[in-house]
């Protein structure tokens, strides 16, 4: 269109879309961060210190080993006798994984199933400990108090049976509440923790084997 001898053009603006009405780019999905809960880090923190606390006891064993001037010795351990207890001590990690992979199955019978296994196996693995004990005490006459080696065998062997015995009451005050229905989800998550303590409780036993009955005597 010309006025004045001059070209004029229209541009028609309400036919070009406006900045706000186009289509915003979509944000890049979510990726929810994979991490431990204050709760297993606290475990986690736990169970470092108690590998400081177990290579502490194993490092004076080793130490002391074989500087006993008079009897007893290792060699009057009954091997056959632990490597039963320990067998049930290996299959009871078994079974609390078991119970751990029902219970996230929300599998309620199996999960008591295998957990009651793994305080049986538990009981089991005690009262092998404790048959042996009576045996090197009535028999052999070795006492913490005799000599080196039964100061040290006792102390390493000892605490390893009473980090046991809390387990299986942490595990029978679990399977309590689950039977009277008092487990709350954040029980529930509780019984993880627990069977990464029994795991670790497992492990120390196959080095505390591996050293006072195998490399020991």
């Amino acid at each position: 269109m010309s006025k004045g001898g001059q070209n004029m053009t229209y541009v028609n603006y309400s036919a070009q879309p406006l900045d706000d009405e186009r289509p915003l780019p979509l944000p890049p999905p979510i990726i929810p961060e994979v991490g431990f809960s204050p709760a297993q880090w606290g475990m986690l923190s736990f169970l470092v210190s108690e590998v400081a606390f177990f290579s502490t006891l194993i490092v004076v064993y080793l130490s002391f080993l074989g500087a006993d001037r008079s009897g007893p010795t290792p060699s009057i351990l009954s091997v056959p006798l632990v490597i039963g207890t320990t067998l049930c001590l290996l299959a009871s990690s078994a079974t609390v994984h078991l119970a751990t992979k029902s219970q996230n199955l929300g599998k309620g019978e199996d999960f008591l199933k295998w957990w009651s296994a793994t305080i049986v196996l538990g009981i089991i693995f005690l009262a092998g400990t404790a048959y042996e004990w009576r045996e090197l005490i009535v028999v052999h006459h070795l006492t913490i108090s005799r000599n080196l080696f039964g100061s040290t065998y006792y102390t390493l062997v000892g605490f390893h049976a009473l980090h046991v015995s809390v387990g299986v009451i942490v595990m029978l005050t679990v399977l309590g509440m689950t039977l009277s229905q008092l487990l709350t989800s954040a029980s529930k998550a509780a019984v993880e923790l627990v069977s990464w303590y029994w795991h670790f409780v497992d492990c120390v036993w196959l080095v505390v084997f591996a050293v006072v009955y195998v490399a020991g005597r």
